[in-house]
């Protein structure tokens, strides 16, 4: 095994930041349940909303309009079973549901999920860099549209999309919009009020916070039914106690990543840059995924033809590279990338597809060893291979 370790996935999971982890144990004394009106109660229940405010500010929210839930899948989740609760109510003549063919799983399977229901379900295409077309969108929100579901940052590729546009289009059509902001959060400046969106998805172990824990902003008067039914807790909406330790961590993250945006984008960017072109520069016939310009600064998704992707990636890891062939909650699958595939690569270059997702950890020093490492791996597995 290598000596030097570099982690270079940070779009799968994120470390524990210092002052949150810090946070989390100061707080591990706080024991009460925040549903109890004693003083023990009390305590947590006021944690607990001030990490409800930290997360609110983050996004531009107020806190009545934040959730906490699991994670995103069960946030992402809520929202279409919601749809699916609003079709069911007498009179109801929305039915349709359109989203995009590079969705998160999580988003996927329960877009399908309504679709086996009887929702027609509109799979947007997306262009070479991962965008969708607005055009396209237009010409099918209408007056049967009830919500419109598009990721804000693509955990695979990072290509951003214009959620403000989307959501003009479909409030235009009065359908609701949602979307999956869990990768955008804490990378790029996230503004409910300038986005106009409906539902937002965010998970707190993608901004340096605990896992387990995520939210889900419910814009005013948007409607929402309960995925989990119990208790009281969240005026209804989400029940189950409190998770304190988890929700103090999530708010501690939140308040750090607010006031770091613009130093991550700032830095991140250069690191991406570096890594870019110093690949481009040291290995022939490779391909960047993803949009040039509209894409998280971290993301870096590249084609290596000739070679296979979990070739590539244990190979990596021997040298003590940690990244990804794209979405972790994919790992582990035979099927080459969804995202990719939709993007227009085929089905050999999206095996060959390496993700590296950067992070405040992320060193020159690290960017320059996997420069320097990648190339002789990729020519090694190359002559190995029948492709070329």
């Amino acid at each position: 095994m290598a000596d030097r370790k570099v982690y270079i996935d940070y779009n799968a999971t994120t470390p524990l930041d210092p002052e949150v982890k810090a946070a989390m144990i100061e707080d591990f004394d706080i024991f009460g349940n925040a549903s109890s009106m004693h003083g023990s109660g009390r305590l947590a229940h006021d944690r607990v909303e001030e990490a409800r405010a930290a997360v609110a500010r983050l996004l531009g929210a107020s806190p009545a309009e934040i959730i906490f839930t699991s994670g995103g899948s069960e946030s992402n989740n809520t929202v279409f079973q919601t749809m699916r609760s609003l079709a069911s109510a007498p009179g109801s003549s929305r039915t349709e549901i359109i989203t995009t063919a590079v969705e998160h799983p999580c988003v996927l399977n329960s877009a399908s999920y309504l679709e086996s229901l009887g929702f027609t379900v509109h799979f947007l295409p997306v262009d070479e860099y991962g965008k969708i077309k607005m055009d396209d969108l237009q010409g099918l929100a209408g007056e049967k549209t009830l919500l419109v579901s598009v990721m804000m940052a693509n955990n695979e590729i990072g290509t951003i999309q214009d959620i403000a546009g989307i959501a003009a289009i479909a409030k235009k059509a009065g359908a609701y919009t949602h979307t999956d902001a869990v990768q955008a959060v804490g990378k790029i400046p996230v503004d409910v009020r300038a986005l106009g969106v409906d539902y937002l998805t965010m998970s707190a172990h993608k901004i340096y916070g605990p896992k387990g824990i995520g939210a889900l902003f419910v814009r005013g008067k948007a409607p929402l039914f309960p995925l989990i039914h119990g208790g009281h807790q969240e005026d209804g909406l989400r029940a189950g106690t409190y998770n304190n330790i988890g929700i103090l961590g999530f708010g501690k993250a939140a308040e750090l990543a607010r006031g770091r945006v613009e130093a991550y984008g700032s830095r991140l960017s250069a690191l991406r840059t570096r890594l870019r072109d110093g690949l481009l520069g040291a290995i022939p016939n490779i391909k960047i995924n993803g949009h040039p310009r509209d894409v998280l600064p971290n993301t870096l998704n590249v084609s290596f033809p000739g070679a296979e992707g979990e070739s590539i990636l244990l190979s990596m890891d021997i040298m003590g590279i940690e990244a990804s062939t794209g979405s972790a909650c994919a790992s582990g699958s035979l099927e080459p990338s969804h995202v990719l595939m939709a993007t227009g690569v085929g089905p050999e270059l999206a095996h060959g597809s390496i993700r590296f997702s950067m992070g405040w950890g992320t060193s020159e020093e690290d960017v320059d060893y996997v420069v320097k490492t990648v190339p002789p791996i990729i020519a090694r597995l190359r002559a190995m291979s029948t492709l070329v």
